[in-house]
């Protein structure tokens, strides 16, 4: 028998999707709900490729403005520390007034700010412009999770909670791309205006695509009711204080976990391509190469393990990849040659990104159901800000832990980003599993059939708006009827 914590780590039956209902789900679903999921995973993408549009060009921006590569990770610094303020404003925003439009507003912001970057021509002034542009990109998260998975049926929202956050990876990959074409040929420039210009599409699918249902049935009933904007808007603010009072131990369970979460990955991910640049003695084409093939493992490793968490748990799945992680860490960094790194590359994102296809869906479970825009968008921010300076504390560690490399028979002395990188991501998988543990698990939640947060008892947890046997037919006779229309 599997000991108790492991077994506490499983579902119930009854919570487990069946192979034959997951099918069912996948036909049942509307072009209405397969838009409203895609559009949120490109908002998401876009948010990747403006956020690593800095990481893959640290060391072409260091020539630019004469810095040190420390220095230029100051500016993902800043951009991390100013997310939470996006994701508390937005995130406010989409649970008071609906999904589509402050997504569409935030979308246009994080334009005009990376079409800004590639303007700038000091150091100072490429500081300032992406310390505001986190509070533009700190939304997008939050609004994109809410819009893709509230509109999915329950079966489905394991294997879209994998693919929604692997738009991260794809993000990852098209600026990784850009930067071995467009970039290669007209400077780091480039990157940000083409960055600008996805943004700018993204918003302009999101005007097409109608309404959450979710928010369509509540904003019905309050119409029939004869409530104004200012009652709702008093209502919201007397739910939100009732939501923290009682879920205050939970938003800090949140934000830890999701601080672990967001060291993984910037620990793994900011500084690699300069750790095989500068370790590894690779080409600029080379490291970016590398870094594409670890990208197509994250892909690969958020599908898979979004798909078995419908099965066995977010939890123990989540354990599961994490412990993946560890065990690669040594092909990860050790190897000189081009194709084992890459496999380890491949093999360590399968594991972190692995990981992170559940969190969408976690955090959606997990939070208090009213506001599931603002509770996963703000523990995910917040733990950005805390995890803020990892490419700082990597390229500082790096630079007092030395060791020699030989460059055409010569040895040089570089700053040792492999055995700093092994021992931060090492230590941070650890916490990461202790965390995921020692915490809740909502599995098959039915949030959608919870009211929402400008509805009088929104707050509580048990505040269902309609039951569970016509929540889904509502649910899809209003897309039908949305996209009839």
């Amino acid at each position: 028998m599997a000991p108790r914590f492991l077994r506490e780590l499983i579902p119930r039956r009854e919570k487990r999707a069946a192979s034959g209902s997951v099918v069912v789900a996948f036909k049942s679903l509307t072009w209405v709900q397969w838009i409203q999921f895609w559009s949120g995973w490109l908002a998401w993408t876009c948010d990747a490729i403006d956020f690593f549009a800095v990481s893959l060009t640290v060391n072409l921006l260091a020539e630019q403005f004469n810095e040190s590569t420390t220095s230029i990770t100051t500016a993902i610094t800043l951009t991390l520390l100013f997310r939470p303020v996006g994701a508390i404003i937005f995130g406010i925003l989409s649970d008071r007034f609906g999904r589509k439009w402050p997504l569409v507003f935030n979308l246009l912001l994080c334009c005009v700010f990376e079409l800004a970057t590639g303007f700038v021509s000091t150091f100072p002034q490429f500081l300032g412009v992406r310390a505001i542009f986190g509070i533009a990109m700190g939304g997008i998260w939050g609004l994109s999770s809410a819009s893709a998975l509230e509109n999915l049926p329950v079966e489905l929202r394991g294997i879209g909670s994998g693919v929604l956050q692997e738009g991260y990876a794809v993000g990852y990959l098209l600026a990784a791309v850009i930067n071995l074409t467009l970039v290669a040929q007209h400077g780091w420039r480039v990157l940000f205006w083409t960055a600008s210009g996805i943004s700018f599409f993204a918003a302009g699918i999101r005007m097409l695509v109608p309404e959450s249902a979710f928010f369509l049935r509540a904003k019905e009933q309050e119409r029939a009711r004869g409530t104004n904007t200012s009652h709702k808007t008093k209502t919201f603010i007397k739910e939100t204080k009732a939501m923290l009072k009682r879920h205050w131990l939970l938003c800090i369970y949140a934000v830890l976990l999701m601080t672990g979460f967001n060291f993984l990955s910037h620990g793994s991910q900011d500084l690699y391509p300069t750790f095989l640049e500068d370790s590894k003695s690779f080409s600029t084409h080379d490291a970016t190469v590398a870094t594409i093939i670890g990208n197509c493992g994250a892909v690969a490793g958020g599908a898979i393990a979004g798909s078995v968490s419908q099965y066995i748990g977010r939890r123990l799945t989540i354990v599961i990849f994490i412990l993946l992680v560890g065990a690669f860490i040594p092909l990860w960094v050790i190897p000189t040659s081009f194709s084992a790194l890459s496999a380890g590359a491949f093999c360590i994102q399968v594991g972190v990104q692995g990981a992170w296809g559940v969190i969408p869906i976690q955090l959606a479970e997990m939070s208090p159901p009213a506001f599931r825009a603002t509770f996963p968008g703000v523990a995910y921010q917040i733990g950005n800000m805390i995890s803020a300076a990892s490419a700082q504390i990597e390229a500082t560690g790096a630079a007092n832990l030395r060791t020699t490399v030989i460059v055409d028979g010569v040895p040089k002395s570089e700053a040792n980003y492999a055995t700093v990188q092994a021992i931060f991501i090492g230590v941070v998988s650890a916490f990461v599993v202790i965390i995921t543990i020692i915490g809740p698990e909502n599995h098959g939640s039915h949030f959608e059939n919870h009211k929402t947060a400008f509805e009088e008892g929104g707050g509580r947890d048990d505040a269902v708006a309609v039951a569970d046997s016509a929540s889904q037919t509502s649910f899809r006779e209003a897309n039908s009827e949305k996209s009839n229309a």
